[in-house]
């Protein structure tokens, strides 16, 4: 049996995720002071760069539960359009920002104080693209669900987060390069509007469910809505429960904070990892630093495959995430120690120390798509995703004060590195599936 959603769905929702990948991470090279005029220009500390990098997750927060329940309720294709145009115009916005503080998101009074121009406010401007972006990953993950059965989904899971690490290894000596060349606003421009250019190709390509693909062969579209409706069936309760109940369920309540680790960890070690390039008497060019900075994501892109298929593999999550976690954390801590001895060194301890948040991924997202009945995933993926991601907001502004408070990274990266063990900890009371293993099918 052909298997055409491989190549049709998967390589379409990559690239989608790739560009918006960039247009939150590309300001970890702008952000660098001797990269980038953009803290002199914006009159920023390394305080506000931790924050200015982080309040991205703000916004994410808003919504991920709405973009879950609409994905599964309306279209993730149409939901996932109509954000594409709007972080196109919000991440365009970011390259012509002219100043930084004059919007003030106080979280401790649950408030947002607007005082700003728009188009001028940077800050603005990266909470709102954090808004626009915040209802695609729930959104896709709803849409691979409706493709790709249970024994197969942690490896689409995969292959389509795959856009994290390969959007950094990709687009860094890019970014690099138009920032040496023509300066953060041109570069932030530039890649921003890669959105509008990704719009049509996903509205021909994708479509929500089997049913609604013409180009499907009869015989697959039979096997999946089979499938998907057996496993829809196995998960689904007797009775129908209210979402604010699913809310509560035991997997939920671990599920947040290991992703709120791995994300202070991921987001943490982004914005600040070219801190430590110019250290030991080392000077970079904007190009070898973009390639110094690509590199452990391009490993990080070779362990999420090799991670996925091993799971896959055995039907086995926990253990997955719980072991590139331990991994990633140990040698975070061995970087920064070893660093006053070996830069060369340390430098190889930081490449296996990306990979784990995102070699985590695929396993960690496969456990509520088998366990959670199919009414209620959406919204519960796009829950543990919101309070989740605000790792991401967290984890750059501790790394950030800490840095500035200590001169050093060693503190900084060692918090983050002893967060990854504790998140490897509590992988372990995750539920198991509740899925059997798929009856053969003639193919």
């Amino acid at each position: 049996m052909k298997q055409e959603r491989w190549m049709r769905i998967i390589p379409v929702a990559l690239i989608m995720y790739t560009i918006s990948y960039i247009d939150r991470t590309n300001v970890a090279l702008a952000l660098d002071p001797k990269l980038s005029t953009l803290m002199q220009d914006l009159l920023m500390d390394d305080k506000m760069k931790g924050h200015i990098a982080g309040i991205f997750f703000l916004g994410y927060v808003l919504l991920q539960i709405p973009g879950g329940h609409f994905a599964h309720r309306w279209s993730a294709k149409k939901l996932v359009s109509l954000l594409l145009v709007l972080w196109g115009i919000f991440a365009v916005g970011c390259g012509l920002v002219t100043r930084f503080p004059e919007f003030n998101v106080q979280l401790a009074l649950f408030k947002i104080d607007f005082r700003m121009t728009a188009f001028r406010d940077f800050e603005l401007m990266r909470f709102m693209l954090g808004v626009a972006e915040s209802g695609v990953f729930p959104a896709t993950l709803v849409l691979l669900a409706n493709w790709f059965p249970r024994n197969e989904r942690a490896r689409a899971n995969a292959y389509w987060n795959l856009c994290q690490p390969l959007a950094v290894a990709g687009s860094a000596p890019i970014t690099g390069w138009l920032i040496d060349g023509w300066g953060w606003q041109t570069m932030l421009v530039l890649e921003g509007a890669l959105p509008f250019v990704w719009l049509p190709i996903w509205w021909h390509f994708i479509s929500d469910h089997p049913r609604e693909a013409p180009w499907i062969s009869s015989e697959e579209r039979k096997y999946l809505e089979t499938t998907l409706q057996r496993e829809a069936a196995e998960l689904e309760p007797v009775k129908k429960t209210p979402l604010w109940q699913a809310f509560l369920q035991p997997v939920v309540f671990v599920m947040l904070p290991v992703y709120f680790l791995q994300n202070c960890a991921a987001y943490g070690c982004n914005t600040f990892l070219t801190s430590g390039f110019d250290s030991a008497g080392k000077t970079f060019s904007g190009v070898v630093k973009g390639i110094l900075f690509a590199i452990p994501y391009a490993v990080a892109a070779i362990v999420m495959i090799l991670n996925s298929w091993h799971s896959d593999k055995t039907r086995e999550r926990r253990g997955h995430v719980a072991l590139v976690y331990s991994v990633s954390g140990i040698s975070l801590l061995a970087s920064v120690w070893i660093k006053p001895y070996s830069f060369w060194l340390s430098y190889v301890f930081l490449c296996l120390a990306v990979p784990g948040p995102f070699a985590g991924l695929a396993p960690f997202w496969a456990i509520p798509a088998e366990t959670l009945p199919r009414s209620v995933l959406g919204a519960v993926m796009g829950l543990v995703n919101a309070i989740g991601n605000v790792g991401g907001y967290v984890g750059p502004k501790i790394v950030g004060i800490l840095k500035q408070e200590t001169h050093s990274m060693t503190l900084p990266f060692s918090v983050l590195g002893v967060g990854l063990l504790v998140a490897a900890g509590l992988c372990f009371l995750l539920p198991r599936s509740q899925l059997q293993p798929p009856a053969p099918v003639s193919r």
